[in-house]
C-alpha cells in the first residue's frame, strides 16, 4: 500500500515466527481501539486488503501481514511451507502487535482463513481471537471441489485442476489476456476492470516458487478437526461465483462450525470478495467487533443464512 489511510498512523514490525521467519506486518489506526486482524489468501499481500484498512483504520486498529512467501516477508526455507507454519506466523503476529490478554476481530480470505483455522488450537489464538470472518475459504477438498476447470466433477477434474493450480510456470506481466483469465478463475463477471486489474498485479507480483509451495500445501489440506475446535463466534462468508472456494466449501464451514455467526452468499461475486464487494466484508469485520469486541448488539438473528446483491 501507499499513503496513510483516512485519519489513521501507520507503523510496520516484523514478527518472528517458530522457525525463524521474519513476517512483515503494519499496523494502522491508534492504540486503544478496537483491534483487526488481517490475513490475506494465496497469492496475494496486505495490499489486497486496501479497502478495508483504508475505511476500519478511522476508528479501529487495524493489523495486517504479508504471509511468508508473499509481499515483503521472505520465501520460507526448505519445510517452511505447511498448514502449520501458517498457525505458528498468526501466532507471532498476535503475540507482537497485540497486548497480554488482548482481544481482536480477525478476518481471513482464502489460505489466510485457512491460516486461522489451523490456528484454533493454539494458545495464542485462543487468548487474543473474539470473533472471525472466513471468507472465500475452505478446509479440505479443496482440488477436488474447485470449479476452475469446466467439466463435471470427478477424477480427471480433480487432476487437471490440479496441474493448473500447481503450474511452475511463471506468469510474466499483466497482459489483457491474463486479465481475462484471472477474472475468469477468480473474479465474478461483473467485477469492475479496474478491481480486475488490481487483482492481477497483486497475483503476478507473487514469486513463483511461492505460489507453487503453497498450492501443494493447499492440494493435500485437511483441517475438517480444526474448524471443529474454532470454539469462538465465527461468520462464513462467499461468492456464489467463487471457482476456487466455491459455496459448497463456505456450507460445509457453516455446518461444521461449532458457534456460526452467520453464512453470507454474495450473489455473482467470485473468490476476491473483499476487493469485488469491499462494503460488504468490510460491514460484516465492523459487525463482528460490535457484538463480540465492543459489547454492542446489532439487529439480525445470529447463524441465519443471508443474501447479498
Amino acid at each position: 500500500m501507499s499513503g496513510l489511510p483516512r485519519g489513521g498512523e501507520r507503523r510496520e514490525l516484523t514478527a518472528v515466527s517458530a522457525d525463524g521467519s521474519r513476517i512483515h506486518t503494519e499496523v494502522y489506526g491508534r492504540a486503544g481501539r478496537p483491534a483487526v486482524v488481517l490475513a490475506h489468501g494465496w497469492t496475494c499481500r496486505i495490499g489486497f486488503w486496501a479497502d478495508q484498512i483504508e475505511d476500519l483504520a478511522a476508528d479501529h486498529r487495524v493489523i495486517a501481514y504479508d504471509q511468508r512467501g508473499h509481499g515483503r516477508t521472505a520465501l520460507p526455507g526448505r519445510g517452511g511451507y505447511s498448514a502449520g507454519a501458517l498457525a505458528d506466523d498468526l501466532e507471532a503476529v498476535l503475540a507482537a502487535t497485540l497486548e497480554p490478554g488482548e482481544k481482536a476481530v480477525l478476518a481471513g480470505h482464502s489460505m489466510g482463513g485457512m491460516a486461522l483455522m489451523a490456528a484454533a488450537r493454539r494458545p495464542a489464538f485462543r487468548e487474543h481471537a473474539a470473533a472471525v470472518l472466513l471468507c472465500s475459504t475452505g478446509s479440505s477438498r479443496l482440488v477436488a471441489e474447485a470449479r476452475v476447470v469446466p467439466m463435471r466433477a470427478g477424477r480427471v477434474r480433480t487432476r487437471l485442476t490440479r496441474l493448473v493450480l500447481g503450474a511452475r510456470a511463471p506468469l510474466g506481466p499483466v497482459t489483457p489476456l491474463s486479465r481475462r483469465i484471472l477474472r475468469y478463475g477468480t473474479m465474478g463477471r461483473g467485477a469492475a476492470p479496474e478491481r480486475v486489474a488490481r487483482c492481477a498485479r497483486i497475483v503476478h507480483a507473487c514469486p513463483r516458487r511461492s505460489r507453487v509451495g503453497w498450492s501443494h500445501v493447499l492440494g493435500g489440506l485437511d483441517l475438517d478437526a480444526e474448524v471443529r475446535e474454532l470454539r469462538l463466534p465465527a461468520a462464513v462468508l462467499v461468492g456464489t461465483a467463487d471457482r476456487l472456494t466455491p459455496p459448497v466449501q463456505a456450507r460445509a464451514l457453516a455446518a461444521a462450525l461449532p458457534d456460526c455467526a452467520g453464512l453470507t452468499e454474495l450473489r455473482g461475486i467470485g473468490h476476491m470478495t473483499p476487493v469485488e464487494a469491499p462494503d460488504t466484508v468490510t460491514a460484516r469485520i465492523r459487525e463482528l467487533v460490535c457484538v463480540h469486541l465492543s459489547g454492542r448488539s446489532t439487529k439480525g438473528p445470529k447463524g441465519a443464512k443471508e443474501g447479498a446483491a
